[in-house]
């Protein structure tokens, strides 16, 4: 039998949506072991007076076995 638990995280990159969901993974993998996937539950951008995009920033469920 085995036993997730899910943790929840913001991360931002100023290049792109899949940065910051990596720098997140990469982040959170310093300290949980045994990560299995993540949810993106919230996208956001930051933009300047113009509309062009300066970060993007996401909501990141992840989900890790317990051992």
């Amino acid at each position: 039998m085995s036993v997730a638990k899910i943790i929840e995280l913001n991360a931002a990159s100023g290049t792109s949506m899949e940065d910051a969901v990596q720098a997140g993974l990469s982040k959170c993998a310093e300290s949980v072991k045994n990560i299995k996937g993540a949810w993106v539950n919230e996208i956001k951008v930051v933009t300047d007076d113009r509309g062009n995009v300066k970060e993007w920033r996401v909501n990141l469920r992840i989900s890790f076995v317990v051992e």
